[in-house]
């Protein structure tokens, strides 16, 4: 395997992450070892089979600021899938121990600002810490249609959908509204999923996850993972879903205070959210009470763990 080196300091092959990923051979499987720094800049990663290892979530840090309501250099707004701080594609990606963040701010003055698009076949974070504020980690494929116009704008507008399957061990991932998205299938095992306070929106101070599910698809699996925040109880919803058939399942966490009593709600004033999947079992915490709402399923331990067997077969590096 190709190794190569990324330090600021002028001791490794290269100086900055992009550089690095461009050296590495399409089909050649690399680990790029990178050193601590913030690192400013916008990355884009589509190698076949490529590792990025940073030296600590403290130490090495990716950061860049776009946002969807700021203006792109073609006399547009950037829109949600231009703002991404890195973009990864290709076969199988490998991120552990470091941070990716955008910091271009809150939704309400920049929109929605993505840290990492993830669209590779296969992926795997570990020890990775993912922060933003709207729509931080997005989770591809896009759904197949655009509600509004220019809404899909981005390195895969045109490209056809295609399965992604993700994992997520020991990471911390931080946002307010919608900030886990997309229509990938992804599973969360012991990772701190932090809500921020930018202030009360339509519904509440946010949403955990958005998720595009396609039919056939598994969704998002959380398992054993802390929801912490800030925000006033009762104010942030497990999720809602962006396309009516998504898919999120939540399973033996601890849930803080700040977890809305129905757990889960529509998508804004959509009618078809009773195609959703939004699953619980086992859940403890303030924020774990009886539902009040009929958009979640209280699963059996059971099914639960038939859908945590299915998403680690699914999700989990061979």
């Amino acid at each position: 395997m190709l190794t190569i080196t990324v330090a600021q300091d002028g001791s490794g092959n290269f100086a900055s992450i992009g550089e690095a990923v461009m050296a590495v051979p399409y089909d050649t499987p690399a680990r790029i070892l990178i050193g601590p720094g913030t690192y400013r800049e916008k990355l884009v990663c589509e190698k076949q089979q490529i590792t990025l290892k940073g030296a600590g979530m403290e130490q090495t840090r990716l950061v860049w600021n776009d946002g969807g309501k700021l203006p792109h250099r073609d006399g547009r707004p950037t829109h949600t899938f231009r703002s991404w701080t890195a973009f990864f594609s290709g076969d199988n990606l490998t991120v552990e121990d470091m941070t990716i963040q955008n910091d271009a701010g809150p939704g309400a003055q920049v929109g929605q600002a993505i840290a990492a698009y993830v669209d590779s076949r296969r992926a795997a974070f570990r020890h990775v810490r993912l922060l933003g504020n709207q729509d931080t980690l997005f989770c591809a494929p896009l759904p197949e249609k655009e509600r509004e116009k220019d809404g899909f704008l981005g390195p895969r507008v045109f490209a056809p959908r295609r399965p992604s399957a993700q994992y997520y061990q020991g990471c911390v991932i931080e946002g307010d509204i919608d900030f886990i998205f997309g229509g990938g299938d992804a599973l969360f095992e012991q990772c701190v999923v932090r809500s921020v306070d930018n202030g009360p929106g339509r519904e509440g101070r946010g949403y955990v996850t958005a998720p595009s599910t396609p039919p056939d698809g598994l969704g998002f699996v959380f398992w054993d993972c802390d929801f912490v925040s800030d925000c006033p109880a009762g104010s942030v919803y497990l999720g809602r879903p962006w396309r009516p058939t998504g898919k999120t399942a939540v399973l033996e966490c601890r849930l803080g205070q700040h977890i809305a009593p129905e757990g889960f709600c529509p998508w804004n004033n959509r009618s078809d959210w009773d195609k959703a999947f939004f699953a619980e079992e086992g859940n403890t915490g303030p924020g774990a009470k009886e539902r009040q709402g009929g958009l979640v399923k209280m699963l059996s331990a059971r099914e639960a763990g038939e859908v945590l067997i299915q998403a680690r077969k699914r999700c989990r590096p061979e």
